[in-house]
């Protein structure tokens, strides 16, 4: 099997307060809205699906709360003070700042927030990684 993602769906518990925060708030590209789906575009090749979390469960099963998902969501940008401004825009888009922007062991700078439905998302400024014109990501050393 190729290595592949095309479609992250996250469950949400209000589909409409999901579209005012990614849609509406951050400006994000919606290329599907319906009542218990929105999906935007957040890379070429990759779609955030914002489904319905009951509508979610009746398909797939149990799924956990969002709040406390074992996952994290991360929009790298250019430089210390992106993250930052990145931060700031969620918070004021209607996010929660769960970690203010510090400089990480790692070597790098980030920061992180809290969407709606609780999913953290971490912005982050990595020296190491680079993102080539056709997507392909590589991390370096960042030191």
């Amino acid at each position: 099997m190729e290595p592949r993602l095309t479609l992250l769906t996250l469950g949400v518990r209000d589909v409409a307060r999901s579209r005012r925060f990614y849609v509406d708030a951050l400006g994000w590209p919606a290329v599907l809205v319906a009542d218990d789906i929105v999906m935007v575009q957040v890379e070429p090749g990759l779609v955030l699906s914002l489904w319905d979390l009951e509508a979610m469960r009746a398909e797939v099963g149990t799924v956990g709360d969002p709040a406390t998902a074992s996952i994290t969501l991360a929009h790298n940008v250019s430089d210390p003070a992106a993250v930052t401004r990145v931060l700031d825009e969620a918070v004021a888009a209607g996010g929660t700042l769960v970690q203010p922007g510090q400089v990480r062991e790692w070597g790098g700078f980030s920061g992180y927030f809290a969407d709606p439905d609780g999913y953290r998302w971490e912005v982050a400024h990595n020296p190491g990684l680079v993102v080539a014109p056709d997507g392909t990501v590589t991390l370096g050393p960042v030191g």
